[in-house]
């Protein structure tokens, strides 16, 4: 061969030769000698980022690919919540035929954005299990829930309440957040939703424990906590306690950031200052100080630590955003390009069967429907009960994770005294209670009617709540939120609507915890030709942005089958 020749000769004219004279499938073993095709992923759950920064993800082009005959893969979705409707979405970018086959009565599982008209269904009696943690007296000394639920009803029976919220009031009865760094803000951008900021800390909302006799604003309680702690770091500085952890210059330097971080000034000693807030605030005369701080024996016996870092957290972290006019905006969105032809509301797979030739599921009241691959993006706990041959050990590991409780409730004021009377515009009251947190609306500032989430519980509280009847949770949460804000708390109130997931039909729960990985790496692959996708395979459990970076691996993985299988 001539040297020209041979410089002519590219990996690129190479793998468009033997892409034409083998196929996709040849193309890409092709690609895989020659370190060109992604490997075999080691980590069951991989995590984003390094030194060199996260690896842009590239959908599926309808280019990528050949298949054989010219007909794309035929793909069922169970599910079609966050993760279903993304897979969905990025196969039909690459030409796949997908259904998506969705149990409930609408898109967005856990992404349940309630307005006037909707109806919210929820398991009808009280949840199986023990009721824990609101146990003894109620807020207003009445007693408490029972310690014991009944066992649950079965899913044919179903409390429904309509739901009577003014135009324009919404209630996020999941999701209601997102972090700047999440995938989430990516779709998006790419989906054309538009956002606005979610105030996720508020210095001017309050802060109630049980150590306390009455709230006190977040920027108050924070001021204290943070002067106290100066002043103690700061005279044991002072007074040589800390020479063998720190030379003189050190400690000149750490005195004279604890003297700015605390407020503490030259004399070491915390007094409170207008960090604190003010009893009246300052405009044409001087703001009315709200006077010395509790002693420090106080500050310390209120537990106020898990409230002072809330927003701390990586995940917590403000800014945060929410899209305008509710977070089903996303779902609304993945649904519209996947196409309301492909989606089959209130249609639930009662068997799956996955062979060589491709995957049979078969639905309540029709025949059963094929395909090449299916994606099961359904809650693990709900797909473990669905009848299917993919072997005990993917049984098995689907059994392993424990869905967990959360509740909200939406109360709908017709007057937003909040704003008017409290000053308080968006963030939260931080709670020790059985409610939790108290939100306040990150939008429509100044409008005539609003909506507070009366409680976010998680966990035991949660568990508690989720043996209650509506009725109960309100009385609760009204009771609660009239210690932090007064008597106006029970006023002006037009509709409340609360929300179980644990009770919620095909879905049962807020999230899953793992007690262990074992059996993650094994759901993490195929079963056959069934794959599962979901935000508790990642390190983002409860978060739509583990839902949907789950689907981008779902989707790749499947491809690349794809393309090797050609």
């Amino acid at each position: 061969m001539a040297d020209s020749a041979k410089r002519a000769l590219t990996r690129r004219s190479l793998l468009v030769g033997i892409g034409a004279a083998g196929g996709a499938g040849a193309m890409y073993a092709a690609m895989g000698v020659l370190g060109l095709a992604p490997g075999p992923a080691t980590d069951p759950l991989p995590r984003t980022g390094g030194a060199s920064g996260p690896a842009p993800y590239v959908p599926p082009g309808r280019s990528d690919f050949t298949l054989r005959g010219g007909r794309p893969a035929r793909v069922l979705v169970l599910g079609a919540g966050v993760a279903g409707l993304a897979c969905a979405y990025e196969l039909g970018k690459a030409g796949y035929d997908c259904v998506v086959l969705e149990a409930r009565d609408r898109v967005g599982g856990r992404s349940m954005t309630l307005r006037g008209g909707d109806t919210v269904t929820e398991l009808a009696g009280e949840h199986t299990g023990t009721a824990r943690g609101a146990g003894g007296a109620s807020p207003d000394g009445s007693s408490g829930p029972a310690g014991t639920a009944t066992p649950a009803a079965s899913a044919a029976a179903l409390d429904r309440r309509l739901v009577r919220f003014g135009p324009g009031t919404y209630f996020n009865s999941g999701p209601a957040r997102i972090a700047q760094w999440m995938v989430t803000l990516d779709y998006c951008r790419e989906l054309g939703v538009p956002l606005e900021v979610f105030v996720n800390s508020n210095a001017s909302a309050y802060v109630l424990t049980s150590g306390m006799t009455a709230p006190v604003r977040m920027r108050t309680a924070r001021a204290d906590a943070y002067g106290y702690i100066s002043e103690l770091l700061a005279k044991a500085t002072d007074a040589g306690a800390l020479d063998a952890r720190l030379t003189p210059a050190d400690q000149a330097l750490l005195l004279d950031f604890l003297s700015d971080f605390g407020e503490i000034g030259p004399a070491l000693t915390y007094t409170g200052g207008d960090r604190r807030g003010y009893g009246s605030d300052p405009g044409i005369k001087a703001g009315t100080a709200l006077g010395r701080p509790p002693e420090l024996a106080e500050v310390l016996s209120q537990g106020l630590g898990r409230m002072l870092t809330m927003d701390a957290g990586y995940e917590q972290a403000m800014p945060m955003f929410q899209p305008v006019g509710g977070m089903d905006a996303i779902v609304r969105a993945l649904a519209g390009r996947v196409g309301a032809a492909r989606i089959r509301t209130g249609t639930r797979a009662t068997r799956i069967t996955t062979g060589p030739g491709g995957v049979e599921v078969e639905i309540d009241g029709g025949a059963p429907l094929k395909a090449d691959y299916c994606v099961a993006a359904l809650p693990p706990h709900v797909m473990a009960r669905i009848p299917a041959n993919l072997g005990a050990d993917v049984r098995s590991a689907l059994a392993t994770p424990v869905p967990m409780s959360a509740g909200k409730i939406g109360l709908e004021y017709g007057r937003r005294w909040w704003e008017l009377e409290d000053r308080v515009y968006g963030g939260a009251t931080e709670t020790d209670l059985d409610i939790g947190h108290i939100w306040y609306p990150s939008h429509d500032y100044h409008t005539e009617r609003g909506l507070v989430v009366g409680y976010y519980n998680t966990g035991p509280n949660a568990e508690a709540y989720d043996a209650m009847p509506h009725r109960e949770r309100l009385r609760r949460a009204l009771a609660y939120g009239a210690r932090v804000h007064g008597a106006r708390y029970r006023r002006d109130l037009l509709d409340a609507v609360s929300v179980a997931w644990r009770r919620q039909p095909h879905i049962e729960g807020a999230w899953v915890r793992w007690p262990s990985t074992s059996g993650l790496s094994l759901l993490q692959r195929p079963a056959g030709r069934v794959y599962f996708a979901g935000d508790w395979l990642t390190h983002l459990i409860a978060w739509q942005a583990g839902a949907l970076e789950s689907a981008r691996r779902v989707v790749t993985d499947l491809h690349h089958r794809v393309l090797k299988e050609g």
